[in-house]
């Protein structure tokens, strides 16, 4: 009767195979998270540059602009678009609200 039982030396054998695939499947997983991270950065550095000031329009087009808010105010809503230094001015010397939080007014140097 022969002992067919695989020997010690070929289970280890078995177990590097496997651990070398594992290793290598990790290896791919790195590999991809990096390009992703890569990717991302890249995306990151081609956005715009926020604008300096938002006008923030109200629910209704028939209804003048809400607030101005210095650019990256927490407070902007959503329906919040990038405005020039010139277009912040006029819209608070024609009658809308300076952001009561960032005070677009005090940094264009409008006083009441």
């Amino acid at each position: 009767m022969t002992d067919s039982a695989p020997t010690r030396l070929a289970q280890l054998r078995f177990l590097e195979r496997v651990q070398l695939r594992d290793l290598e499947r990790t290896r791919r997983w790195i590999a991809e998270e990096e390009r992703r991270e890569q990717e991302r950065q890249r995306g990151l550095e081609a956005r715009p540059p926020a604008p300096d000031w938002l006008i923030e329009q109200s629910l209704s087009r028939d209804v003048a602009p809400v607030y101005v808010h210095v650019g990256g105010c927490h407070m902007a809503g959503k329906r919040s678009k990038g405005a020039s230094r010139d277009q912040a001015l006029r819209a608070l010397t024609e009658g809308v609200d300076a952001c009561p939080h960032c005070r677009p007014d005090t940094e264009l140097g409008i006083l009441d």
